[in-house]
């Protein structure tokens, strides 16, 4: 009886030890986990600061923080992952048939989920091929925005009115970046038919040369104004043309300073700014005599 007792106790001390044994294993992988998630992290992070510290380049800056970003993502899901699976295996749970489990789900899921696979695939590759950076302004189909957010799944933009889209990157077609090493501040100008286009034109690039020695807005602005010429004969007026070659986000800010110096400029030189004009038409008969046009004026009085 005794001894019956004793081996009893002697196994449940035995399993005892062996689950604390396995208990503390189990919080070691986790901590070692989390530790080497933060290290790892962090040296993600301190390389990237040290590469922004030998570009000069804006861009290849942008570039740098969003695939930092990226690389910080992966590392944290990858060990996370391999943790996982050790301490399952501590837990006595056999690792190979959940692996071999997970491949015949993971097909099932690929069928099912092509539109999430698109997405990591076209986002892998977006970031590959430097498309889309944090910071851009960049049109993705029927969105447009800031972009505040790139991850392999999906990029989160901000547009003007502060509205915030998330679009997967899977139904992305095609990218308009905005923002990519210059951009153009386009504007057009339009005069009554009666102006002088030449004068006009002599105004307009007056006006940018005082601009472009401006201390705030000259240096936002790459090069001279160019003036592409009449670019068309609109219902009340002559459009001209022109562009302005401005640093990264810059040109809706150039554009709205030059137009509305411009404005000034055309009041003092007597310029006509159009607005629409209605010509009325009585008609010819088949000998080309136009009827007569009668006008009356109404007594204010009746």
């Amino acid at each position: 009886m005794n001894e019956n007792l004793v081996d009893i106790a002697t196994r449940w001390w035995i399993g005892f030890g062996g689950a604390a044994a396995s208990l503390l294993r189990i919080t070691l992988i986790l901590i070692l986990a989390w530790v080497l998630v933060s290290v790892l992290q962090r040296g993600v992070n301190t390389l990237r600061l040290r590469i922004e510290g030998r570009l000069d380049d804006r861009e290849a800056t942008k570039r740098a923080e969003t695939l930092g970003r990226v690389f910080r993502y992966l590392i944290a899901v990858v060990v996370s992952l391999i943790a996982g699976m050790l301490v399952l295996s501590e837990m006595g749970v056999s690792v190979a048939p959940i692996l071999g489990a997970a491949g015949v789900v993971g097909l099932a899921v690929g069928f099912g989920a092509q539109s999430l696979v698109k997405d990591f695939f076209t986002g892998f590759f977006i970031l590959l091929e430097n498309q889309i950076r944090q910071g851009d302004v960049v049109k993705l189909g029927d969105h447009a925005g800031m972009v505040e957010v790139v991850t392999l799944r999906y990029v989160q933009l901000r547009d003007y009115d502060g509205n915030v889209h998330y679009v997967p990157n899977g139904t992305i077609s095609s990218v308009i970046n905005m923002t990519r090493g210059f951009s153009n501040a386009v504007m057009d100008v339009g005069v009554a038919y009666r102006e002088n286009v030449d004068e006009v034109m002599t105004v307009m690039r007056t006006v940018a040369e005082v601009m472009r020695q401006d201390e705030v807005f000259g240096p936002r602005i790459s090069a001279d104004l160019e003036i592409a010429g009449v670019d068309s004969w609109a219902d009340s007026a002559v459009v001209i043309r022109c562009r302005f070659r401005t640093l990264p986000l810059e040109q809706w800010g150039v554009k709205r300073e030059y137009l509305k110096r411009l404005k000034a400029a055309f009041d003092a030189a007597g310029i006509e700014i159009p607005y629409p004009h209605l010509t009325v038409y009585a008609g010819q008969d088949k000998q080309g005599k136009a009827p007569a046009f009668g006008i009356r004026q109404l007594d204010p009085a009746a």
